[in-house]
């Protein structure tokens, strides 16, 4: 079993896995030879399915095993893995590899690192008092001689992260959520921004919480864990709405003017037919008031899910309504020309999977 590969994009790399590291604290990571995977199921809150393309994160990729398509299954804890991937930032390159110490299994990044130093050179004319005919000394100066020369020095740094190689009989029922026919999409607005008015409002929230579960301090935790709920919804009109209502408060955000995108027939079961049967074709259709889908989530993880606005590019949320919130992250380069009024795919996508509660 081996894997190596050089790591060419770092940046987005360490992003990824720090968006990652919001919501667990152990990633399954599942290599082969076409793709990547990174995989967040938390005991409690939101999965994260993320699928990057070999290409899209490394070079001289190399992947051996005794499986079909090379596939090697890894458990790694999230927060040494984002330490060490962190501080490869200002590397000049990096490269990352499975390797065995004392038999056990571990990640190994290797940074290099330039580092300019200064030093003064030594010449034999430097500074050496030199007797004259008079029996007096002299200095030797020497015309136009720096200081200071400036040197690059390199560093090598390893750090390694121990992780466990999993079976393939250990992953084999470890599947993807399936959810039903979103009943609409629509592109998220700026993440910062969602994510400061969605936590205002579950701070709003408590103040109401802890007045009602006062004299309750066994069902305080459960209590608080239910009422720290937010209402999201949308329509297929370019709509969304973010809001809180508790027995005394009740408040909303709205945003107008987004963009609902577009199915992509080439990517829908049925081709055309199967867009004109589509749920969110249906939920238009309707319009007016009965054209909106609405979930409600736990305030605090939705606040850690969002916190994948820092890996930038498009957000796509699909409400199914009453049931489950999908949010697709794509990550493409400017230069693809993907157009955001089609929902299509990209060679870097994170699906994160956050379920309704019920009213």
């Amino acid at each position: 079993m081996r894997f190596r590969a050089s790591i060419r994009n770092i940046g987005t790399f360490t992003k990824l896995i720090g968006s990652l590291s919001l919501l667990g604290k152990i990633v399954w990571i599942r290599l082969d030879n076409d793709q990547l995977r990174f995989t967040v199921i938390p005991e409690r809150g939101s999965q994260v399915w993320a699928v990057l393309s070999i290409e899209s994160i490394f070079d001289e990729y190399v992947i051996q095993s005794a499986t079909d398509n090379n596939t090697i299954n890894i458990q790694a804890p999230l927060t040494p893995l984002y330490r060490a991937i962190r501080s490869a930032l200002t590397a000049s390159s990096a490269s990352i590899r499975l390797t065995k110490k004392d038999n056990l299994p571990y990640l190994s990044l290797t940074i290099l690192t330039n580092t300019v130093t200064s030093f003064r050179p030594f010449h034999a004319t430097d500074n050496i008092p030199l007797p004259s005919e008079s029996g007096e000394h002299d200095s030797f100066d020497v015309p136009n001689q720096p200081d200071v020369i400036p040197r690059d020095r390199e560093t090598t740094i390893t750090q390694s992260i121990p992780v466990l190689v999993l079976g393939a009989a250990s992953v084999a029922n470890i599947h993807e959520p399936t959810c039903r026919e979103p009943d609409v999409h629509i592109i998220l607005p700026p993440l910062l921004q969602l994510k400061s008015i969605s936590e205002r409002f579950t701070k709003l929230a408590l103040p109401a919480l802890k007045s009602r579960s006062a004299g309750a301090a066994t069902n305080s935790n459960a209590s608080e864990f239910s009422q720290s709920r937010l209402v999201l919804s949308a329509n297929p009109f370019g709509v969304l709405k973010v809001g809180v209502e508790t027995s005394t408060l009740k408040i909303e955000s709205r945003w107008d003017g987004l963009t609902n995108p577009e199915l992509d027939p080439k990517q829908v079961e049925g081709g055309e037919e199967g867009v004109r049967e589509h749920a969110s074709t249906k939920m238009r259709e309707k319009g007016g008031e009965q054209a909106w889908a609405t979930v409600r989530v736990e305030g605090r993880d939705w606040g850690r899910v969002l916190g994948v606005g820092r890996l930038g590019g498009r957000v796509i949320a699909c409400f199914c309504h009453e049931h489950a919130l999908i949010l697709y992250v794509y990550l493409t380069n400017d230069d693809t020309g993907l157009d955001d009024s089609v929902l299509t795919h990209s060679n870097i996508k994170a699906d994160y999977y956050i379920a309704s509660y019920s009213q």
